[in-house]
């Protein structure tokens, strides 16, 4: 048995922590108050992998979701008090070294109006809804119901 590799990072109401493992079988999460706990198979060769977290605050387990895809679990933790920013995941101040800050997705959001919504806290507002057969409203994507021809729609001439 083997920690997952994961990667976290920190928003106005959630915390995300995404476990980096291919083929995820068997998922299983715990969502507790003060800690997070996640163990799967994962991969071609059916490793298990297992962590246990102790976090930095405390979450609201009912509020907390979670993703599997073909190439990670991404979990999303409900803050039990919004607007305190995380330093870190961890409630000890100890190098995981399964665990790293999530850069690509870190914002610096303690001075940002709650007007400018990343791509991501509109995923968070996603997960929230998560669950049966619910309609969720998917972010908007340019051009993506849009009929009219595009440019490389034209026909191609006949090669010579």
């Amino acid at each position: 048995m083997q920690p997952a590799s994961a990667k976290w990072y920190d928003r106005r109401d959630y915390v995300f922590v995404e476990f980096c493992v291919e083929d995820s079988k068997e998922v299983k999460l715990d969502f507790e108050k003060t800690k997070l706990i996640f163990s799967c198979l994962g991969g071609a060769d059916n490793v298990k992998h297992s962590n246990e977290v102790e976090l930095y605050q405390s979450i609201d387990p009912n509020e907390s979701k979670h993703k599997r895809t073909d190439r990670s679990v991404l979990c999303c933790l409900r803050k039990g008090e919004s607007g305190q920013s995380w330093p870190r995941l961890t409630k000890e101040k100890a190098k995981l070294n399964w665990l790293c800050v999530d850069f690509n997705n870190w914002k610096d959001w303690e001075d940002d109006s709650d007007e400018d919504l990343s791509n991501f806290d509109r995923f968070s507002e996603m997960m929230n809804n998560m669950g049966g057969d619910e309609d969720v409203d998917l972010p908007e994507v340019d051009g993506a119901d849009d009929d009219s021809p595009d440019s490389d729609d034209e026909k191609m001439p006949d090669p010579e």
